[in-house]
């Protein structure tokens, strides 16, 4: 495809096609379950916290970033100790806070919130790239199979894209959401964390779309695990201009991670009221903080509790001790300091078997 037609954005009709539209029947339908099912969740920031390292992970390992669930946590326990790989990913999950809190707050997915959150994810504020962009190449051949446009021509683009993303259009947002991943890394516009940035873009523009109330459906995992399929059909679309499979591809992922996402904040819900309903009935010092204290930190520690529910040290420390006690939590070491582990609520987190994609 010329450079002019590969950042044309396509006319609608190339786009909804016939089985395109039967594709977003279901993914729609699992959306508006996922949207109603988090509503049932009583402290929505609960699943944002717990799902948004899940996400940072599984869209790391896209970039072959690799770190555990349990180096992510404990790097919330001592930031100062954490190793950098755990660092960086988790700026991803603070990045995307970053960007929901600005949708939120203006309705906007401007081009400005995409900076601020590619400066958090990549820990400095270089911003567009000034220089050419990462060429792709055929590792088997070594032959050249994309190269991203001139340094010159990306804050047009971006503006064009950002564009895009609020005009008024009868174009289903799904598919719009799939025209604007293309784009985005398309243009490759950063030099350093585009496809991560790229997938916080597509949860954002959800939400802005009002698809969904929290940031919660990622598609990182599915993505993973279709890692070689994904790549594919980015490039089959430069090469061909065919949207439709990329389109496919992109529509699948929403409806099985949106069914994937609802069986977990299902899980997770009946988890919370199963605890609820456990330290209430055997603890004296049951409050609805000190759940949310477990909850929203899966790993956490006395001085969480201490904030949280507004108790001296020695009242935070003796609960977690009584909740470790009794099973509900897991006492581990860390350094001078001991934390304490929803074992439960992070076995549902990370040991979900994998999509069936």
């Amino acid at each position: 495809m010329s450079e002019s037609g590969l950042f044309a954005f396509p006319p609608p009709e190339s786009l909804e096609t016939p089985r395109v539209l039967r594709a977003l029947i279901d993914a729609h339908r699992h959306l508006a379950e996922l949207k109603g099912m988090a509503r049932s969740i009583p402290n929505s920031r609960l699943l944002i916290s717990t799902l948004s390292l899940q996400e940072a992970q599984s869209s790391s390992e896209i970039e072959n970033i690799i770190t555990t669930q349990d180096a992510l946590y404990r790097y919330r326990i001592q930031p100062e100790s954490a190793d950098p790989v755990s660092k960086e990913v988790a700026w991803y999950a603070q990045g995307l806070d970053t960007g929901f809190e600005a949708v939120r707050a203006k309705g906007l997915l401007t081009l400005n919130t995409i900076l601020e959150v590619q400066a958090v994810l990549e820990g400095n504020d270089a911003g567009l790239r000034r220089t050419p962009g990462t060429v792709l190449v055929n590792e088997q051949t070594g032959a050249t199979v994309y190269t991203p446009p001139p340094p010159q021509q990306v804050p047009d683009l971006m503006s064009d894209l950002e564009r895009y993303m609020h005009e008024q259009s009868d174009v289903d947002a799904l598919v719009r959401m799939a025209v604007i991943h293309h784009r985005f890394e398309t243009i490759h516009p950063f030099y350093d964390g585009n496809g991560r940035t790229g997938r916080i873009v597509n949860i954002l523009f959800l939400v802005k779309e009002g698809l969904l109330d929290l940031p919660i459906l990622y598609l990182s995992r599915y993505i993973s695990q279709t890692k070689q399929r994904y790549y594919q059909e980015l490039q089959s679309v430069r090469e061909s201009g065919d949207w439709e499979p990329w389109l496919l591809y992109m529509i699948q992922g929403v409806s099985e991670t949106a069914r994937h996402t609802c069986t977990l904040v299902e899980s997770i819900g009946r988890l919370l009221q199963s605890h609820k309903h456990y330290i209430r009935e055997h603890y004296r010092f049951y409050s609805q903080d000190l759940i949310n204290n477990i909850f929203h930190h899966p790993y956490t520690k006395v001085a969480f509790v201490q904030s949280d529910l507004g108790v001296s040290r020695a009242t935070a420390t003796r609960y977690l001790d009584v909740l470790a006690e009794g099973g509900i939590l897991e006492k581990h070491r860390l350094g001078r300091e001991n934390y304490y582990v929803n074992k439960e609520l992070v076995d549902l987190l990370f040991r979900m078997p994998p999509m069936d994609v």
